[in-house]
């Protein structure tokens, strides 16, 4: 396995990813509290620093930078600061965007954390959920079909903050399909008919159980039932289910495969999903197995929660982690 990790790297030839999926912003306030406000019953927070992160699928874009993959990026933003401040973040990064597209009529996702020391106390989110409109969805289509061309895999981010209506995630799977492009969903929300027709689905054990309308998913017989029902309703190869801590688990309509979990220390599991996500994606697109790729996702995930926040890994860690493992 470290050779093929090995001669992945040593490559000249990088995976070429497209990424399609809700961009936002998480903006950070941190400041220190020590007394309360007189004017209603809340701390008075006193400004030290701010930041601004990519968020969204945007965590996904930076996780494959890190491993050296080609990626292009679509969805939408508002014509808004925290929209521009997207582009460049990726522009930075050096990420394809001419495939994000303005919509006048809605503002960028930004999620604003508001910090005292590491407690946080609010979280102010601006943002519109409804479905992008038809004009949008059909500028969209016509821009990314080129770029689906040139793309190895192509990989869909649902944040559920609007982007992906049945009808356009629809659009987006059969013309990946059409051009024989594999496609690796990442799902939100209750509607898995809209993903039919895709390579992967990643869901974690409780947005299973919520889409296959089960009971809690605490057994591998309970998680084959809930399963069942979502192979019913997409017709998937695949469903990659992640554990949290007791790693994950690789099915196909027949067979199943755990994955326990490569971590040794535990300390924030935040962004994870994006990363086995990424992972998977990457080594899919340069030449391994489903099951290779899923175990590489299960070292770079371990490497990944050792860390406060959502965080990023490079192959050089990868082969590290396996090595000591």
């Amino acid at each position: 396995m470290i050779n093929k990790i090995r001669s992945i790297q040593s490559s000249s030839k990088k995976p070429a990813i497209l990424v399609i999926g809700d961009l936002m912003i998480d903006h950070y306030i941190v400041g220190s509290a020590s007394r309360l406000s007189p004017e209603a019953p809340v701390p008075i927070v006193n400004v030290k620093n701010e930041s601004v992160t990519l968020g969204g699928a945007g965590n996904v874009v930076q996780n494959l930078v890190a491993l050296g993959a080609k990626v292009t990026v679509a969805g939408i933003i508002g014509n808004d600061t925290a929209g521009t401040q997207i582009i460049e973040i990726l522009t930075n990064e050096g990420v394809e965007t001419h495939t994000i597209i303005k919509d006048d009529s809605r503002p960028t996702t930004v999620k604003t954390r508001v910090l005292a020391g590491s407690h946080q106390l609010v979280r102010i989110d601006r943002e519109t959920t409804d479905e992008v409109s038809a004009v949008i969805a059909d500028e969209l289509i016509n821009k990314l079909s080129g770029y689906m061309a040139k793309a190895d895999i192509v990989l869909l981010s649902d944040y559920n903050k609007g982007l992906f209506s049945p009808s356009l995630t629809q659009q987006l799977i059969t013309e990946a399909n059409k051009q024989n492009k594999k496609v690796v969903i990442d799902p939100k929300g209750l509607n898995y008919a809209k993903y039919k027709g895709a390579y992967i689905i990643k869901p974690n054990r409780k947005e299973l159980a919520e889409a296959a309308k089960t009971e809690k998913i605490n057994s591998i017989e309970s998680l084959q039932h809930a399963a069942k029902v979502i192979f019913e309703q997409t017709g998937t190869e695949y469903l990659v289910v992640t554990l949290s801590e007791e790693g994950m688990v690789i099915l196909s309509e027949s067979t199943h495969k755990l994955l326990p979990v490569k971590a040794t220390e535990v300390f924030d599991v935040t962004g994870a999903g994006d990363t086995v996500l990424a992972t998977i994606a990457y080594f899919i697109a340069a030449g391994l197995t489903i099951e290779e790729a899923c175990e590489v996702a299960n070292h770079a995930a371990a490497i990944v929660i050792r860390h406060i926040g959502s965080a990023t890994t490079t192959i050089d860690e990868i082969i590290n982690d396996i090595e000591r493992s």
